[in-house]
């Protein structure tokens, strides 16, 4: 949350809606004219850093040097990074191009965690914007949609 609370304030990143799942992220975002391709990169990079540093901090993950292992094999093969490899190169991006799609992906993200199992309503998952979309203040501050 904090790497997104980053690139809003810092990088003319604009949150439309967000679902952070245990191994996925979904964003709804655009821009105040930057490069999205260059905030992304920086978000990842940033936030594979901290994540990363807080698995080798954890004296108590018991997955610890598996999951290290695991980063460093993918890092290596890899050249443009140094270390490990925590996010998947690429991203799926797909342009919004009318509000009829943009509800439709709305919908989709913030029933990640329900059809996950997760909760049994959208909102009730902490990790993402669909309180907001219900009234509720989230983690986040967003720019909404409608």
């Amino acid at each position: 949350m904090d790497s997104l609370r980053y690139c809003i304030a810092n990088k003319g990143l604009e949150v439309y809606a967000y679902c952070i799942m245990t191994n996925h992220v979904h964003l709804i975002i655009g821009t105040h004219g930057e490069d999205l391709q260059s905030i992304l990169r920086d978000l990842k990079k940033f936030t594979s850093v901290k994540i990363i540093k807080a698995i080798e901090d954890n004296q108590l993950e018991s997955r610890k040097h598996w999951m290290l292992w695991i980063f460093r094999r993918s890092g290596e093969q890899n050249p443009n990074n140094e270390k490990y490899q925590f996010w998947l190169q690429h991203n799926h991006p797909i342009e919004i191009q009318t509000i009829e799609v943009a509800m439709q992906k709305l919908q989709y993200i913030h029933e990640n965690p329900v059809k996950a199992g997760f909760v049994s309503e959208p909102e009730a998952y902490l990790y993402s914007s669909a309180g907001d979309y219900s009234g509720r203040k989230g983690l986040l501050d967003i720019d909404f949609l409608y």
